[in-house]
This record gives structure tokens, sequence and C-alpha cells, in this order.
């Protein structure tokens, strides 16, 4: 094998032994190399290189490289440097491990050009990314970590199903819009495979549910993976599929909606990824050559930011053991430089002119204004308002500038404040001069054609939304004061209902087995077993108790012989002449039936 066509996987894969091998500070720095080392190879890789493997009779297509795809590898590798670099202060080998088997089958994903290796590389993400949830170790995360994994491989059941269905009515196992179609059931259970991992209503509470039960490290390398990988299959597989607009839509307004209601500051990221999420679905579903450039630029500028604001969160919660926004406040007295960084990343998912969010977002809303999408369009603007609410103000609002609790932790580590500073140079260089992002975009002719977000228009129209956005939101602040309430989501159908349908099946079932049990295995055996002891007995004595009374025996005389009759019956000894007289009645009885 090349180093041309080395798989940037296989990289992650090797080096998730390492930290086996290597102690302390020495396997930090092992596994930055790992994930420079990562990002060096994803880079370099030129477009049409491909690696190709046998199994079972399929072959496998394992790099595909375009610039769809190279362009989230970029993105998944550089986040993954950025993240190692926060988490110089580990020392343990386990989020090393699980992290780069995770990355690594994220790669995978993105690079493979076949349904059968894709359907792999998702189920690794799913149970490698488990780990990440469990290692926090507190019996809240065990049990959002099993619902977690349990959901994501129900969603990959229903892949495999219509990878499998694909496969057989389509004689070829390749991955791509051409092979995707609508009027099939196929297609139609990879797409909802796909939207589970996307977070789509009404099974995303799996994503607010498991990430803020991570670890400070966990949650960082979570926000950026699972959800996007969905997002680069469904633009690679599902460019145009109008439902995909209506999904989009509403997972924008959904999760604004429990972002506001929220009082757990990682759980209101945890609902934004959500929202954000929704836009690049939509984005998929509108399907023109400027909706996927947005949608990628999109979720190339998301990860950034969202991984900064992760980081931002995960700085005060290692520093302060707290989460709850009614618990936090006036923060940005004793970290003014997390609070600043993070206030980048607030700004930046928010659209703000000389961010990377606006010259992302704003391709997917002229993308569907080009196509006279009115109602889309319009959701999508009003989710972008509601973004800068419980993004751009709530989150930093309620965290750094709050009432002040008295709290007064510690500076975050010199390795947090060195990888949210790289995150949030990223923002603003990707937002004052985003050619290099758009260099790397699938198509280019727009660019050609002299695009460029920074119109006056834009501008100006983007600045009124977010001024309005925070006036709305300090007028309704007495409004949006956080409670100590917990917001219930679809989740607690299964958390709750399911469970208990199934605590009742089980009594129920239980019960009935505890009855047969009982009945067949102790009451049965008993009364078999007493009646094939005394039956025959019993059975000579009713026969022969009127032949003693016609010979004129008194009581006593009877009872003794019948007593004589159950001790021999109860030893087994018969005179010859009974038994003759038992058989006979046997065989009398046998004719009678």
């Amino acid at each position: 094998m090349m180093m041309s066509n080395l798989h940037p996987a296989f990289i992650l894969f090797v080096g998730a032994f390492l930290p086996l091998v290597f102690k302390g500070k020495a396997r930090n720095w092992v596994m930055l190399a790992v994930a420079l080392v990562t990002f060096g190879v994803t880079v370099s890789l030129p477009f049409g290189d491909s690696l190709s493997a046998s199994w079972m009779g399929f072959e496998l297509d394992l790099l595909r490289v375009d610039a769809l795809s190279r362009t989230f590898a970029i993105i998944f590798t550089l986040s993954l440097v950025a993240a190692y670099i926060y988490a110089m202060y580990l020392d343990e080998a386990v989020p090393y491990i699980a992290s780069s088997i995770y990355v690594g089958s994220a790669l995978g994903a993105v690079f493979a050009g076949d349904l059968i290796s894709l359907y792999m590389f998702w189920e690794i993400m799913a149970v490698s990314s488990t780990f990440l949830i469990l290692i926090r170790r507190r019996k809240g995360s065990a049990r959002s970590a099993s619902r977690y994994v349990l959901i994501h491989l129900m969603g990959g059941l229903i892949l495999l199903a219509g990878v499998l269905m694909t496969c057989v009515t389509t004689g070829t196992t390749a991955f791509d819009a051409a092979i995707m179609d609508p009027r099939t059931p196929a297609s139609w259970l990879i797409l909802v495979g796909i939207l589970i991992n996307a977070a789509a209503p009404p099974l995303s509470a799996w994503l607010s549910d498991s990430y803020p039960e991570a670890t400070v490290f966990g949650g960082i390398i979570l926000s950026a993976y699972t959800t996007k990988t969905a997002v680069y299959t469904l633009l690679r597989g599902f460019p145009g599929w109008e439902i995909l607009i209506v999904v989009g839509c509403v997972m924008a307004i959904y999760g604004i909606i429990y972002a506001l209601l929220e009082n757990d500051m990682r759980r209101i990221l945890a609902y934004s990824i959500i929202n954000q999420v929704g836009f690049m679905v939509c984005a998929a579903g509108i399907g023109t050559e400027m909706a996927i450039n947005g949608a990628v630029a999109h979720a190339f500028c998301h990860i950034i930011y969202k991984a900064l604001l992760w980081m931002s969160a995960g700085a005060v919660l290692y520093r302060t053991g707290t989460e709850k926004c009614t618990e936090l406040g006036g923060l940005y007295k004793s970290m003014p430089t997390t609070m600043v960084l993070g206030t980048i990343g607030a700004l930046a998912i928010s659209s703000v002119p000389g961010t990377s969010g606006f010259t992302s977002k704003t391709m997917i809303l002229v993308a569907a204004a080009d196509q006279h999408l009115f109602w889309p369009w319009m959701i999508l603007e009003i989710a972008s308002a509601g973004v800068f609410l419980h993004a751009g103000i709530k989150f930093p609002y309620f965290v750094f500038f709050d009432k002040d609790r008295g709290l007064r932790p510690k500076r975050a580590l010199p390795s947090m404040t060195l990888g949210m500073g790289l995150l949030a140079f990223l923002c603003l260089f990707l937002g004052v001069y985003p050619k290099p992002l758009y260099d790397l975009l699938p198509y280019q002719q727009m660019f050609l054609d002299g695009f460029s977000v920074f119109h006056a228009e834009k501008l100006v129209t983007q600045f009124q939304m977010l001024l309005f956005s925070g006036l709305v939101f300090f007028m309704f602040l007495p409004l949006l004061k956080r409670t100590a309430t917990i917001s219930l989501d679809t989740d607690w159908i299964y958390r709750k209902v399911v469970y208990r349908s199934m605590v009742s099946l089980a009594r129920v079932l239980n019960g009935t087995n505890a009855r047969a049990y009982a009945l067949f295995a102790q009451k049965l055996p008993h009364v078999l077993f007493h009646f094939f002891n005394h039956g025959p007995s019993r059975l000579v004595v009713f026969v022969l108790t009127p032949f003693w009374q016609i010979q004129g025996l008194d009581w006593q005389e009877i009872a003794y012989r019948q007593r004589l009759m159950y001790r021999r019956a109860s030893l087994g000894i018969y005179p010859v002449g009974l038994a003759a007289i038992f058989v006979a009645i046997f065989f009398g009885l046998l004719y009678l039936t």
C-alpha cells in the first residue's frame, strides 16, 4: 500500500493501541502526534484515490476521495487535533482508545464508496462512542449509555435491512445518489437509519440524553462526528429528496424550543446541535449546488464553533463541578479567557458577520431563496434568530454574566485554553476570509461566477435580525430566567412508558410462569406419584371390599385386610391371585373403553 492511498482511518485504528503502551504525558503527546499525522495524510489525499478490498464475494471501495468526502475528513481530523490539544490534562487510556476508534470509524464511513463498508464503519461508530459516555462512571451515564447504544443499534438494523435489500435488487453495493431510488422501500429504510443518527425527531432525544452525560472530553468529541457523518451520507445519497426539507425545518425549530427551555448548559448545546443539523438536512433536501456547498461549509464551521462551545462549557464544568445555569453566573470575573473564547463560539453559531457561521449559513438561506421556497426560507430565518437567543446570548449570559453566585474557580487549564484559542481563531479567520473553506467545497462554479456573502443587503439584514433577537431576549429576560426543572422530551416514552409497560408485561409473564411451575413442576408430579403409588391398591380394595362383605367378614376384619393391602402395595408385594385380579380389572376397563 503506497502512502498516497493510505487510509486515514487505519492510522487512528492503529493509534488506538498506543495508549496501552505509553503512560502519562508521553501518552498525550503521542496521541496528539497521531492526530496530526492523520490530518496531514487526509489533506494530502489526491482526488480519485481509491483502496479496494474483497469480502465475502463483495468488492468494497474503502477509500473514495473527492471534494465532498475529503472536506468532511479534513474537518474531522482538524477537530480531533484541537480536542487532543485540549485534552493534554487527561491521565487515562480509555478516552484516547474510544475516541481514536470512534473518529477512525467516522472517517471510514465518510470515505466509504459502498454500502457494506459504510454499514460496518457505522456500527463501529455506535459502539465505540458509547464508551465516551460510560467512562464518566456515573449511574446516570450508565443508563444514558445503554439507551444511546440501543437507539443506534436499532438504527443500524434498519440501515442494514435497507443495505441488503438494495444490494439484492440493484446487484451492486455502490453508495451514490443514483442508487437511492425514492420508489423503493430499501432506500427509505436507509434514509430512516441515517436520520436516526442525524437526530431527527421523534428519535432525536438520544442526543440530548447522552452527550451531556459524557465526560468533558467525551462531550467535545461526540459533538462533532455522529450527526455530521449522517449529514455527509444525506448529501452523498439523498440530495434533492424534498422530505428532507420538511425534516430539516422541524429540526431547526425543535432544537430552538428545547434549548430555550433548558437549564443544563451542556443540554442547551446538545439541543443546539439538533437545530444546526436541521439547516444542513434542509440544504440536502434542496439539493442544488448552492445548497450542497452551503451544507458542507456549514458542517465544517459548525464542528469548529460547536466544539469551541463544548470546550468552554467543559472548562466551566471541570473547574466548578456543575453544569446547571441556576448554579452558575458571574464567572467572567474568575474565568475571563474562557468567557471571551466561548463568546466567540456563541457569536459564530449565531452567524454574526465576521464569524464563520455567517459565511456558511448564508449560503443555505440563499439556496432556499433562489428556489423560491418561501416557507423553508422563512422557517430557517426564524431559526437563525432563535439560535442567537439560545446560544448566542442565553448560554454566555447565564453561565458567565448572570447573578454572581460567589463561585471563584481557577482559570481553565493551559491546554484547554490553547485548544479553545485554536478554534476561536478559525471562527474569526473563516469569518473574514472564507476562501480557504470555499476552495474545499464540491462545486466551484458559483465562486467563479462571483458569489459572495459580503453584500450590503445580506449584512444589513443579518444585523437587523441579530439586534431584534437581542432586544427580544432582554425584554423577556424575566420569562427566560432558568429554574431547576427538567424538560421532558420524546425519550420519556421509552424511558418511562415503554419501561413500565415492559415491567408490567414481565410481571404478567413471570406470574404466569410461576403459576405454571407450581402446577406442572411441583403439584402435578406429586399428584401423579401419589396416584401411581396408591391407585392400584385403592382400586383392588375397592373391588374386593364387596366380596369380603359377602363372605360375612365384620368391619374390623375388612379394615384390617384393607390396611394390609395398602401395606403390601407400599412395599410392592401382591399375592399372585390379587395381581391376577388387578390385571383382569385392567383389561376389563380397557375393553369397556
